[in-house]
């Protein structure tokens, strides 16, 4: 038995030559491919981390579910940034080490296998793919998942997977579709499996107010109509008091109606705490699916470290910080928007996630990545998402490294 065998294009020793070319350009190598991110870890999850060094849950064996103090954090970030109370939902949640392994492991956990079928969009991050071969299950590849229709009647469908913001595209899933996509699974017994890692990095009222204020100046005949309105930014209205939107959640008790049956949310602290190297994330939704998810991973030693989970406490606590590096990822994006449009991309502000997502010029991406790399901008190759007409710039680069992009693009 044991893990089945994958296949994927997702290798990143395929650019390595782009980056070799990349790195004679005077200036160096600018590396927008990799969404790793490159901004300081919040002071405050630092702190907490030297507090837990020596703490019970250091050195003894921590605890699987989550200290009191995670699990309290936890159903607070739920509750106040997510419009979720996981309780009222019949709903739990544990920590994962990272949200890949989670990815990597679901179909495995679910004890999915040969002839269960899990559907996932056609353009979208790699690891869903894996997961389900690593299971030994069937991938059906949809290219929009939120048409029900295309997958609601294949035999054995067992999950799907969707992920709003979407990584690489940006695209978000509103609230009514995710609605429907949760009750049509539920109609043939599937389990809906949200990937919500970019939640908090939602763009939408950026774009429409980047959308009108680069609109062209009204005609004279159309003087005395009203212009639309213009959503109001995520800025802080002063230093002590903000809003923090976010996208659709799958546990949205308008979404689920109430009940977290055969819903499972993922999401992590990597983007919105710069603490990808901490391995913090989560799984939270169907109580009966998470319980026994927790009790395996007991098992395996899926656990994440006892000074990290008080880290993961403060990450999820400190929404001040997830709010200035919002901010940071804003400016990032709507820069490299700008400069990607001068060299000539129809590049627009993605609704969600940290990438701009663009159709390559010459119509394939390993063409375009040959004369990005002659000015020393290394993108990710769209073929990685299942796209390979185009690529993904990513904004998980310093500020520095992405104002020297602009420049290269637009001179």
């Amino acid at each position: 038995m044991g893990f089945h065998a994958y296949s994927s294009p997702y290798d990143w020793s395929r650019i390595a030559g782009f980056k070799a070319t990349a790195k004679t350009v005077p200036g160096g190598m600018i590396d927008l491919s990799v969404g790793s991110p490159v901004d300081p870890v919040p002071s405050s999850v630092q702190q907490a981390l030297v507090a837990g060094a020596d703490a019970p849950n250091a050195h003894g064996y921590p605890v699987t579910a989550g200290t009191a103090d995670l699990k309290a954090a936890i159903d607070t970030w739920f509750r106040e940034l997510r419009g979720v109370d996981l309780k009222s939902i019949n709903a739990a949640a544990v920590p994962t080490v990272g949200s890949k392994e989670a990815v990597a492991l679901m179909a495995s956990l679910l004890h999915l296998g040969e002839g269960d079928v899990v559907v996932q969009p056609a353009v979208s991050y790699p690891t869903y793919e894996i997961g389900t071969q690593l299971a030994g299950a069937t991938v059906v590849k949809v290219d929009d998942v939120t048409d029900v229709d295309s997958w609601v009647n294949i035999p054995n469908v067992k999950a799907i997977w969707i992920n709003s913001p979407c990584n690489p595209s940006g695209e978000v899933i509103s609230a009514d579709w995710l609605t429907d996509i949760v009750a049509a699974a539920r109609r043939i017994g599937a389990v809906v499996l949200s990937d919500e890692c970019y939640a908090l990095m939602d763009w939408r009222s950026v774009r429409r107010n980047t959308a009108a204020s680069s609109a062209p100046a009204a005609s004279a005949s159309a003087a005395s109509v009203p212009a639309a309105p213009v959503a109001e930014s995520n800025e802080p209205a002063s230093d002590t008091a903000f809003s923090l939107s976010a996208t659709p959640c799958a546990l949205n008790p308008h979404v689920c109606e109430g009940s977290a049956a055969g819903i499972l949310v993922l999401y992590s602290l990597s983007k919105q705490s710069n603490m990808a190297g901490y391995r913090t994330a989560l799984i939270a939704g169907d109580y009966r699916l998470v319980k026994e998810m927790a009790e395996y991973r007991k098992q395996i030693g899926q656990i994440i470290p006892g000074p990290v989970q008080a880290a993961m406490a403060a990450g999820l606590k400190d929404t001040a910080a997830v709010h200035e590096q919002w901010g940071r990822y804003r400016r990032r994006l709507s820069a490299l928007v700008d400069a990607l449009k001068a060299y000539g991309y129809s590049a627009q502000m993605p609704s969600g996630a940290l990438y701009v997502w663009v159709k390559a010029r010459s119509g394939d991406c390993w063409a375009d990545m040959a004369e990005l790399a002659k000015i020393g901008i290394i993108p990710s190759p769209g073929e990685f998402y299942g796209a390979p007409a185009y690529l993904r710039f990513s904004a998980t680069a310093t500020d520095e490294a992405i104002r020297s992009a602009c420049e290269r693009l637009t001179a």
